[in-house]
Order: C-alpha cells, then sequence, then structure tokens
C-alpha cells in the first residue's frame, strides 16, 4: 500500500501555527513581489478568491472581507516543511518527497496493521510537534492514493481526515466521484480531449480502451490507466538531481537601462552556479529571458530570451555569468520597460562525468574558487561573497510588505510570548 500526505494549505498554515489568532480567519500568501496568491485557507477559498489571482486587482475584496495577507517566507516553509517530512521518516521505510508539502509513503509488509489508525496517528504527530494539518490518503498505487488523499481533504468531518481505499467497491466509487480534470496527471489539453469524447469522470477514463488513450496521450496516459484499474506501475522514487535549474524573479520597480539587468542577471546566474554545486553536476545550456510587465497595457511590451549552448559544462558562477551576460546582450531592447528576468540551466550532467573538449574547457583553477566561496557563504552567512558584477554595495530586495517572521530559522526573529 501507499500512503500520500498532503499538508492542508501548507503556506497559510505555516502562517497560523505562529499566528493563532488567524484560525477561522481568510488568509492568503503571495508570491515574489506580492504579485499573486499562491495559497489559501478554506475560508479565502470560500470567498472565491482563485489561485493565481493577482493581489492588486483583489485588494478591494481583501480590505472589505478582512482577508489576511502574508508575502513568502519560504525560509520558514521550508523549515516547517523539513520537519514534517522528518516525521513521516520515523513511519515507514521509504518517503518519497513528492514536493514542499506531499509525501509518499510506502508501507509493503504492513498487511496486519490497521492502516486508518495508522494514518490518524502520523496525523496527530505531525499536529502536535508542528501545528501543520494533514490529509493521508491511502490505496493499493501512487494515483489512487492520490484520490484516496482528495477524498480525505474533501470530507474531513466523515473521514477524519484519513481515507483508505482497500476494496474494488471503494475504488470504483471514487473514480466515478472524481471528475476528469482533477485526475493525477490529466492536463488541461487532455481534459478537454477527453470531454469531447465523452469522458467526465476517472471512472470513464478506465473505460476507454488502452490503444485510444497510448496513441493520444502516450504510454503515459496507459500507465495512468493501469494505475487507477489497481495495478501497481509507479514506485516510491529516490531523490534525483534536477533536470534544469532556475532562478527569476520579477523587480520592485520596472527597469530600463542593460546595466539595471546585467547585474540581476549575473546575480541569478551565481545563484544557478551554486544550486548546480550543491548537487555536484555541471550545465551545457543556458537561457535567459526578460520581458516587460503585461498587466501595465498601456505600456508597449516585450518577451524575449536567448539560449546559450555552452562550449563546455560548468558550474562556476564567473562561466555561467558570462554565458548569461552574453545572452542578455542579444535579447536586450532598448526602450522598454522591464519587469522580470530569468536565468536557467539545462542539459545537466553529473560533475565527475563531464565530457572534455580538444580546445576549450572550464577554467581548472575556479573549481577550488568556487569550493572556498561556498564554504565562506555557508559559514559566515549567504551572499557574503560575491561576483564584482552583482554590486555589493546595491541593495536588491523584493517587494515583501505582508512579511511574517522566520520563526524557526533566525535566532532574533524567534517567537516571544509574554506573560504577566
Amino acid at each position: 500500500m501507499f500512503a500520500l500526505v498532503d499538508c492542508n494549505n501548507f503556506y497559510a498554515s505555516c502562517e497560523r501555527v505562529f499566528r493563532p489568532d488567524l484560525n477561522g480567519k481568510p488568509v492568503v500568501v503571495l508570491s515574489n513581489n506580492d504579485g499573486c496568491v499562491i495559497a489559501r485557507s478554506n475560508e479565502a477559498k470560500k470567498l472565491n478568491i482563485p489561485m493565481g489571482a493577482p493581489a492588486f486587482q483583489y485588494q478591494k475584496l481583501f480590505d472589505e472581507n478582512g482577508v489576511y495577507t502574508f508575502s513568502s517566507n519560504f525560509a520558514l516553509y521550508g523549515d516547517m516543511s523539513s520537519r514534517v517530512m522528518s516525521i513521516l521518516s520515523t513511519y515507514a521505510p521509504q518517503v518519497e518527497i513528492y514536493s514542499i508539502d506531499e509525501a509518499f509513503l510506502c508501507f509493503d509488509g504492513f498487511e496486519l496493521f490497521d492502516l486508518e489508525e495508522t494514518g490518524k496517528s502520523i496525523r496527530k504527530k505531525i499536529l502536535k510537534f508542528t501545528g501543520i494539518p494533514v490529509s493521508i490518503g491511502f490505496a493499493e498505487t501512487k494515483a489512487l492514493s492520490k484520490i484516496a488523499n482528495r477524498i480525505a481533504k474533501k470530507f474531513p468531518e466523515r473521514t477524519n481526515s484519513v481515507y483508505v481505499i482497500d476494496s474494488d467497491e471503494k475504488r470504483k466509487k471514487a473514480l466515478k466521484w472524481l471528475s476528469i480534470e482533477e485526475v493525477w496527471g490529466v492536463g488541461r489539453q487532455h481534459s478537454k480531449r477527453l470531454k469531447d469524447n465523452g469522458v467526465r469522470n476517472a471512472w470513464d477514463f478506465v473505460q476507454m480502451s488502452d490503444n485510444w488513450i497510448k496513441r493520444n496521450m502516450s504510454i503515459v496516459g496507459l500507465r495512468l490507466k493501469k494505475e487507477l484499474e489497481g495495478e501497481r506501475i509507479l514506485e516510491i522514487e529516490s531523490v534525483q538531481n534536477k533536470k534544469s535549474i532556475a532562478t527569476t524573479r520579477s523587480f520592485d520597480e520596472m527597469y530600463t537601462t542593460l546595466d539595471q539587468l546585467k547585474e540581476r542577471i549575473v546575480t541569478f546566474a551565481s545563484s544557478c552556479a551554486e544550486k548546480l554545486r550543491d548537487q555536484k553536476t555541471c550545465c551545457n545550456t543556458v537561457m535567459v529571458f526578460i520581458h516587460t510587465n503585461y498587466f501595465r497595457e498601456d505600456l508597449p511590451q516585450c518577451n524575449r530570451n536567448a539560449v546559450i549552448k555552452l562550449p563546455y559544462p560548468t558550474n562556476s558562477s564567473i562561466e555561467i555569468a558570462k554565458f548569461a551576460i552574453d545572452g542578455l546582450q542579444k535579447v536586450f531592447v532598448d526602450g522598454y520597460k522591464y519587469k522580470k528576468a530569468g536565468v536557467i540551466v539545462m542539459d545537466i550532467t553529473p560533475e565527475n562525468s563531464c565530457q572534455l573538449n580538444i580546445f576549450e574547457n572550464s577554467n581548472p583553477k575556479h573549481k577550488s574558487l568556487m569550493t572556498t566561496i561556498d564554504k565562506i557563504n555557508k559559514e559566515i552567512g549567504n551572499r557574503k561573497v560575491m561576483l564584482a558584477a552583482e554590486d555589493p554595495g546595491r541593495k536588491w530586495k523584493m517587494k515583501q510588505e505582508h512579511l511574517s517572521p522566520r520563526y524557526t530559522t533566525k535566532l532574533d526573529e524567534i517567537i516571544t510570548i509574554k506573560t504577566e
């Protein structure tokens, strides 16, 4: 059996752990630069605030309904996620961290255990130790455990936020309940095509022929069908290195000059390089993009990107920044007001198995230099040592007008309890 453990409204729940006065009140968490809604409490969902809603467009609704808004506090969310995952690892020998707020657990060999009671025990311990509410779904396959989890979350009063699909009758009932667009792995385009062919729910989907699904949805769609039929196809995956790494940001103001953008691009490239070194990999391709504010219809729009194939694999901040600047110079057009930029490194290969070229390779001196920089930054603070092109004298900050304290990772921001 598999279990999918999903933290309920995770970002909003993290904020509530240290602000219990917000329980029962609408809470939303905003994206970088306080742009869009990326998390909502149940109370906020009832106000019909959609995911991805631009904050400035919904500000009036926030004010009229007493919605509490928070800037993204990823230091807090990451630490709280780590605490939840640590607890989960004590319950099952195999755990796959699927996202910051979700994990699959493998319960093979637990046939004599009452899984519903096990789920309740997990939920109770996580709530006690972290304050984060979770929903848990058990089933024979990962795809079915996703559905079981959705049922547990949708009907907490009936299920106590734990649901087990342990019979064919429960499986069929769950498939008939779940609409096709909510099936794990069925995207917008596939759901539209399926609806055009009379498929309204997951049960209709598994009635489709294997040939039609394979022809229209590839082998991935066929695997999904088998999973929903109860055939175990997907297993617990071990942690793998990322296939691409991106660092992108919206700016607190609009930039108009190449020098302004160059500083940002160098900073993003350096961040990508640091992440490559952290997982002991190198990249062979760098992509740079810039674009204007598409919400400002009164301004001319520009959206451009450049893909640079590197002459050699590298994870040096110096080299990746150099190539990123070359890409920026190719795409920059004067006369526009740019609001967002980013660097994406791709074609990632292991650091110890990079193919060497005859005429040009990464500077071997950079390896020891980057190792030293990373060590210093980890010991005395992030971004203390950086490239000169990042302009250490300038303070670049995201717009975070509603940022909560980093309660668990910053000693001078730890929660304070007042007593008489």
